[in-house]
């Protein structure tokens, strides 16, 4: 594993365990925030949030607030 590995993600909190196996890190939740990427403290491993998907997450958000109000939809 490359120290300066970069993994691109869709959602805001991941988990890392340093993927080495035995010879990884304890599995540990880094969670961004409002930051669109995260550095493991253990393995520097950097997890960057994938913009496209900031649209799509707001766009289930929108549906899911719909949802609630309008109550289930059968389709």
């Amino acid at each position: 594993m490359s120290a300066h590995e970069v993994i691109e993600v869709d959602i805001k909190r991941v988990a890392c365990d340093g993927g080495g196996g035995a010879l990884g890190h304890p599995k540990i939740y880094l969670e961004m925030g409002a930051a669109s990427e995260v550095v493991c403290p253990y393995c520097s491993r950097r997890f960057v949030f994938k913009e496209s998907t900031a649209v799509n997450a707001g766009d289930l958000s929108s549906r899911s607030a719909s949802a609630k109000r309008n109550g289930p939809s059968c389709r």
